[in-house]
């Protein structure tokens, strides 16, 4: 193994060389290069037709190049009698980059009274450099390990360098899904709206005959269901009493019929003694 260890420490050692030249030139490419920016945003929005305002966020985003991720409407409200259901809708877009700042503008342009906003951004350049420098160093330490292994003498050898490389691949494999997510990310921005119809604005009228009808009835109804509950309650709280109380007596009295039963048979057996 002496030959190959010498072998694969000068390739190492040619591998660190390489790896800071590399990551020397990729620092001079960024001052150059895009920088790449996750942007996200959040919106709650207040229109009067949220399943149209749903159709036309899906349009702008389609034309800006992008598409819709999830889309759900459902039902909220009516659980009371004078509560109606409303229809609440929630949609996910992404669209390019380039397009978030248009696109967020035409959404505001759909309509309605913009209740909450929200708008993100995360700068993950260096970040995306300095894989793109590590993803160079492990293919160029992967090549090392090829050429090591071509000229491996013996069995053992071979497999010691085999086990490295696999390692190598797998960190080469991570650093590439990792470089996939940041690009995928900071070229396309997730938005998220929230689509319902404004709040009621409810005016009560406390004064009139008719209110006051309607309040001395609920009133009343009120006072009614409370006694009613109080019996209820009366009740279930003397059946243990009365069972208590009633079931000795009915015992008693259950004993007491049957020996008078039993006495007037005793008082005719008695002349034939």
């Amino acid at each position: 193994m002496s030959a190959g260890g010498g072998s694969k420490a000068r390739n190492e050692s040619q591998v660190q060389d390489v790896s800071l030249n590399q990551a020397a030139a990729s620092q001079n490419v960024a001052a150059v290069s895009q920088r790449k920016i996750i942007r996200n945003a959040t919106l709650s929005i207040e229109i009067d037709a949220p399943a149209d305002g749903q159709r036309r966020i899906a349009s702008i985003a389609e034309a800006r190049g992008g598409f819709v991720v999830t889309s759900e409407s459902r039902q909220q409200g009516g659980a009371s009698s004078e509560s109606k259901p409303y229809e609440v809708v929630t949609i996910e877009v992404r669209v390019p980059a380039a397009e978030f700042d248009a696109v967020v503008s035409e959404i505001h342009a759909v309509g309605g009274r913009v209740k909450e906003e929200k708008i993100t951004g995360q700068d993950v350049t260096e970040e995306y450099i300095d894989l793109e420098a590590r993803l160079r160093t492990k293919k160029a330490l992967e090549a090392q390990f090829i050429e090591i292994m071509k000229s491996a003498r013996k069995v053992s050898d071979a497999l010691e360098v085999q086990s490295e490389m696999a390692e190598v691949r797998t960190e080469i494999e991570r650093l590439e899904g990792r470089r996939r997510f940041l690009e995928n990310q900071s070229s396309l921005s997730t938005i998220k709206i929230t689509l319902q119809p404004p709040a009621p604005l409810i005016s009560a009228n406390t004064s009139g005959f008719f209110h006051s009808l309607r309040q001395a009835f609920g009133e009343g109804l009120d006072v009614a269901a409370a006694i009613t509950l109080g019996l209820i309650r009366v009740a279930i709280a003397l059946i243990p009493v009365l069972l208590l109380i009633l079931l000795p007596i009915a015992l008693a009295v259950r004993l007491l019929r049957r020996r008078s039963r039993r006495w007037p048979f005793t008082e005719k057996a008695a002349p034939l003694e």
